[in-house]
């Protein structure tokens, strides 16, 4: 009997920057598709914050201050739309590329050799954090720049340490997406709707304490609701949720540690279904 080759870690290290190389390298071919990216959630922001400045002309900002603890509703507006954008291509990069591999058939062929397709997954992950985070920091200068708000007031490094560890648990509830679309095999429908019910309980426009209270108990167990309201705390002093600082990173580390091992046992429990008989060669 054939003894199972089993790859090292460092081989699937370098399975997994292989495939990050490769996306960085065709995304590159696109650079007005990246220039949209940054563009888009400029305007995403812009839309109700001129709406907000027709209807309330100069009380404006201290109608904001009032109903959210900040003035700075240019920068507020700003983090969400790009916090979303973030959140959104971590859906649409695992699930697009996990669809794309049913649709050519190439899924069967990974299942096939010793590398899995959870490292190649981390590797599109490492991808989509780059790409993501890049546009997003982008946008959020050039948002600032343009309506003459200072980007870096606040914080900076506990806001980008929001950010970070706020990731980990993001991608976790990704890989849970992802799962869903290789049981169901589709991609399109659900991460349209999906992009509703985040922005919704993300409050990107709003803050999280004006909602009902079920919706906001189901916000609150959303990981990224953590990270938004995290950053413009720290840039903005709009309060934390429990008051202190490392009170809510305690909260997102709790995330941090639990989603990733209860989406990667869900990704697997649902592959290992696809592989014995409920999908193979059927995509």
């Amino acid at each position: 009997m054939t003894a199972t080759i089993r790859p090292s870690f460092r081989q699937k290290l370098s399975a997994a920057l292989a495939e990050t190389w490769l996306r960085l390298l065709n995304i590159s071919r696109y650079p007005g598709q990246l220039a949209l990216e940054i563009i888009i959630p400029i305007v995403f922001a812009a839309m109700p914050m001129l709406l907000g400045r027709a209807t309330a002309g100069a009380n404006a900002a201290a109608n904001f201050q009032a109903n959210t603890g900040t003035s700075n509703y240019v920068a507020f507006l700003l983090i969400g739309s790009n916090t979303f954008t973030i959140v959104s291509s971590a859906f649409w990069h695992i699930a697009y590329w996990l669809r794309f591999e049913q649709e050519t058939g190439t899924l069967e062929s990974i299942y096939l050799t010793p590398t899995t397709s959870m490292t190649l997954a981390g590797g599109v992950a490492l991808y989509s954090v780059v790409r993501g985070l890049t546009s997003a920091l982008l946008a959020y200068i050039l948002g600032c720049l343009i309506f003459r708000v200072d980007p870096f007031a606040g914080d900076v490094l506990l806001a980008l340490l929001f950010i970070l560890i706020g990731l980990i648990p993001l991608y976790g509830v990704a890989f849970l997406f992802g799962a869903l679309v290789l049981k169901v095999k589709e991609s399109n429908a659900l991460v349209g709707l999906m992009q509703w019910v985040v922005s919704f309980l993300m409050g990107i426009f709003y803050p999280v304490a004006v909602l009902p209270p079920l919706v906001r108990l189901l916000a609150l167990l959303f990981p990224p609701t953590w990270m938004v309201n995290g950053v413009r705390s720290a840039l903005l002093g709009m309060g934390f949720f429990f008051g202190k600082w490392y009170l809510d990173i305690a909260v997102l580390m709790a995330f941090a540690l639990s989603v990733p091992l209860l989406s990667f046992w869900a990704f697997n429990r649902v592959e290992q279904g696809v592989k014995r008989n409920e999908g193979m060669g059927e995509f």
